[in-house]
């Protein structure tokens, strides 16, 4: 197929209020596009992957596309050879990343995306893999990957599912500010884009773009998080050209 890469990293499954994937459903159709017939599953974040792709097939049919699930494959790696597009679910992002090592994977997705040209779709701890390190991610770590290198599709990392502060609440732990704050404490740590429920980021070559109904927060290694809405240029991410003003 060819062509540069094509991602659709959202932020969450499941908005308050709607159904699976029902708040980016028309994101998703304008992402795969008509050349797009199946798109391969890959449920590994959850426990029960048979029950996973149901509800990912129910969703994708709905949308007029075929979907595979890659646990009902006898030969994980050939799956990924021949998809014509490839979604990885929400769930746990340490049993997701691990699976991915387990499976050999990890090669096989970042050619087919990255030189082949494929879609690539993740939510949640999908999302997570696409990028640097799963070392942003909210998970437990309930079994233990090989690596916390994930994906590498994009050179910067996510924080899926960005809580604010509640001023109101009595709680006294870190905020998901601090825990990112305390990351980039590390030497040469990359960015980190807090997206709320119900945003995704679009990226086609050297593009990327915010999209959805809420904001973003920015975290830039010695630098203030700065705030971003829907719509915002997110190319600089990916060029590492320097970031917008604030």
């Amino acid at each position: 197929m060819g062509g540069p890469r094509r991602l659709l990293l959202i932020s969450n499954s499941t908005l308050h209020g709607g159904g699976y994937l029902g708040h980016c459903q028309q994101h998703i159709q304008s992402f795969l596009g008509q050349k797009v017939k199946r798109v391969l599953f890959i449920p590994y974040a959850l426990h029960d992957r048979d029950a996973y792709a149901r509800t990912a097939r129910e969703k994708f049919e709905s949308l007029g596309y075929g979907l595979d699930s890659i646990h009902e494959s006898c030969d994980p790696v050939e799956a990924i050879r021949k998809s014509e597009a490839i979604f990885i679910g929400g769930g746990n992002t340490f049993r997701l990343l691990k699976a991915l090592y387990d499976n050999s994977l990890i090669h096989e997705i970042r050619k087919r995306v990255l030189e082949d040209g494929i879609p690539y779709m993740g939510s949640s701890a999908g999302t997570n893999v696409a990028t640097i390190s799963i070392n942003t991610t909210n998970d437990m770590p309930i079994v233990y990957p090989p690596s916390l290198k994930a994906l590498g599709l994009v050179p910067f990392n996510i924080n899926p599912h960005y809580l604010d502060p509640d001023t109101k609440s009595t709680h006294m732990g870190e905020t998901r500010e601090e825990r990112i704050r305390q990351y980039h404490e590390e030497p040469n740590t990359p960015p980190v884009l807090g997206l709320r429920e119900g945003t995704m980021l679009l990226v086609e070559g050297d593009k990327a773009t915010l999209q959805g109904v809420t904001g973003a927060r920015l975290f830039l290694r010695g630098k203030k998080p700065t705030e971003h809405e829907p719509g915002t240029d997110f190319s600089f991410l990916l060029t590492d050209s320097k970031p917008l003003n604030p």
